[in-house]
């Protein structure tokens, strides 16, 4: 292996066998960006709470497709949001023409700007609950070509490690904001054919530049990935 190359989940899962349990394996790893696109996750996936919801995003794959094609990785981080009991949801102080998608049904997409970039989140839970799980981070996988095309100057690793990074990858903006994921077009998610993660691969930590409710351990990543965002210390 290359000093410069990033080895990828898949070689991560082989090499450490704490990150997939064998018995549930489907079928023989391989490289995802050949397999035949999955169904769209249904909405009963995203009608629970956000905390379960973004534990079992991980290892997911999130789907963009645009006029220029079909893009996308494995989410390999996410961060929940809850409804009660937590100042830093973007509903904690209630509804507002920024955060409406928050309140309407699972299964949508809730796309916010924050310093002049863009972040995107799934909505969990019933209609008027207003809770969310941001994705974090991607391990790019589907028409890399396509991924480095919208962000030129970074290397695979950094192409969608962390929020605005992913959106700009996968052109992801406002326009997306309350969009249908349980529907294939424009973006959605889908089950990962053939890798099934143990519930050890997936490390828990606070959330990451939160300005409060900093305690909460509300991060969900996937250990031994490459592509995950944060210092070392919360990817243990």
């Amino acid at each position: 292996m290359s000093a410069n190359r990033v080895p990828s989940v898949l070689e991560n899962v082989h090499a450490n066998p704490v990150l997939c349990d064998p018995a549930i394996v489907d079928t023989p790893l391989t490289d995802l960006s050949s397999a035949v696109m999955p169904q769209p996750l249904r909405r009963p996936f995203y009608d629970r709470p956000p905390e379960v919801v973004a534990r079992e995003l991980i290892g997911k794959l999130l789907l963009r497709e645009t006029s220029a094609g079909l893009c996308g990785g494995l989410i390999v981080e996410t961060e929940a949001y809850l409804a009660e009991g937590d100042s830093a949801c973007h509903a904690a102080k209630g509804q507002t023409p920024r955060n409406a998608s928050m309140f309407g049904p699972p299964g949508h997409a809730y796309v916010y700007s924050i310093h002049a970039k863009w972040c995107v989140n799934v909505v969990t839970e019933q209609a008027g609950v207003a809770s969310a799980v941001l994705i974090r981070a991607l391990e790019p996988l589907i028409n890399l070509e396509l991924l480095q095309a919208r962000r030129p100057l970074a290397t695979t690793r950094d192409l969608a490690r962390g929020p605005a990074r992913l959106c700009s990858a996968l052109e992801v903006t406002r326009a997306q904001d309350g969009l249908d994921l349980t529907v294939a077009e424009q973006l959605w998610i889908a089950r990962s054919a053939g890798l099934k993660l143990s519930p050890d691969s997936i490390g828990t930590s606070t959330r990451i530049g939160v300005t409060s409710a900093h305690d909460l351990p509300l991060r969900f990543y996937l250990r031994g990935s490459s592509f995950v965002s944060g210092p070392k210390k919360l990817n243990r």
